[in-house]
């Protein structure tokens, strides 16, 4: 008989962080599970680890590959789930859950029939856990049986490891992970939000997301990578593109709410890091961003804010110079003002 849980955990030199994350999925409270392990190439200890996992706890299985990326590792474990699980999570190697996640979400979805649980995430450090910013608006409070379009923020719910899906629904919609590039998350993610009918959104936190401290970064923590930002680009335009392909009336004003999310909240994270770059990287944004934004058109930039307006405008036109001292000005400004609001809630306390 099939386990009703399958999770995914794609491997890459890891070998630090791996035992603990494993150890928080075999603690888990909810226990009917099977845990499919792929090896996606590692150059260190991480596979041995895994192996050791497999051999003592029959619920979990290593797969192994050549090294093809986190897209690839995770639809490679896709496709070697146990026929007929019900449901179908994703959790990255360095990261933890806490003992109820599961738990919690499948009694959820069991409860409601939505079509796939979202919920809250903290930023695993050293000395501790803190809430996660990017996660911040969509999961302020639980609702269940709701849509993107009645909760707006949830366009930003971009991640693959926070969700818990019902698998009838991941494979009836059909879409793989993107293969070759980062941030390979959001052209799944997102469109899940758009075509599901029913999300249930959970305000308890149910995954721990890992900043490295040990001077490997994470993807995320690259700020002034050129291909981070390319990928991160090519991501948004994955999103528009199978919007854009959609037949149904709906989606049509799906697009529009997701250009101006790109425009509001997905491109300006670039901004606080362009300072920072060489000119290599400044180049990569002027032409990648130009790109995107030639693609959502100049009457989307035009209902922007003026701040947005002028930004855009500089890269068009290419004034990057230009661009960098607007944006130091505006990041002292913010600085200042953040430096003010800590001042002012110490004097408080």
């Amino acid at each position: 008989m099939a386990p009703r849980l399958s999770v995914v955990v794609p491997i890459y030199n890891v070998e630090r962080y791996l035992g603990e994350c494993l150890d928080s999925i075999a603690a888990q409270t909810f226990e009917d599970f099977e845990c499919v392990m792929v090896d996606d190439g590692s150059t260190d200890d991480g596979p041995v680890v895994a192996k050791a996992y497999a051999a003592r706890d029959g619920r979990f299985r290593l797969v192994q590959q050549e090294n093809k990326g986190l897209g690839a590792a995770r639809n490679t474990g896709w496709r070697h789930l146990t026929p007929g699980t019900e449901y179908l999570a994703f959790v990255d190697s360095d990261d933890t859950l806490p003992p109820h996640a599961y738990q919690l979400m499948i009694s959820t979805l069991d409860e409601t029939g939505s079509d796939f649980a979202a919920g809250n995430a903290m930023r695993l450090r050293t000395t501790g856990l803190s809430p996660s910013h990017a996660h911040r608006r969509p999961f302020r409070e639980t609702r269940l049986r709701t849509h993107v379009s009645e909760l707006p923020a949830l366009v930003t719910d971009r991640t693959a490891w926070n969700k818990v899906y019902r698998r009838s629904f991941f494979d009836a919609a059909g879409i793989q992970y993107p293969e070759g590039i980062l941030y390979e998350d959001a052209p799944v993610s997102v469109p899940h939000h758009f075509l599901a009918e029913r999300v249930d959104v959970l305000a308890e936190p149910i995954y721990h997301w890992r900043v490295r401290e040990d001077g490997a970064l994470s993807i995320t923590q690259k700020k002034t990578d050129p291909r981070g930002l390319i990928d991160r680009v090519r991501s948004m335009e994955l999103v528009r593109e199978w919007l854009l392909a959609r037949p149904e009336p709906q989606f049509a004003g799906y697009l529009s709410a997701y250009d101006r999310n790109c425009l509001v909240e997905e491109i300006p994270m670039f901004f606080w890091s362009i300072p920072d770059g060489d000119r290599n990287y400044w180049e990569v944004y002027q032409r990648h961003v130009s790109r995107l934004l030639n693609a959502i058109g100049p009457e989307r930039v035009a209902e922007l804010n003026a701040q947005l307006r002028l930004k855009y405008r500089l890269t068009l036109t290419d004034a990057m110079n230009r661009f960098i001292a607007v944006q130091r000005l505006h990041r002292a400004v913010r600085r200042t003002r953040q430096a003010a609001a800590r001042r002012a809630g110490a004097i408080r306390r």
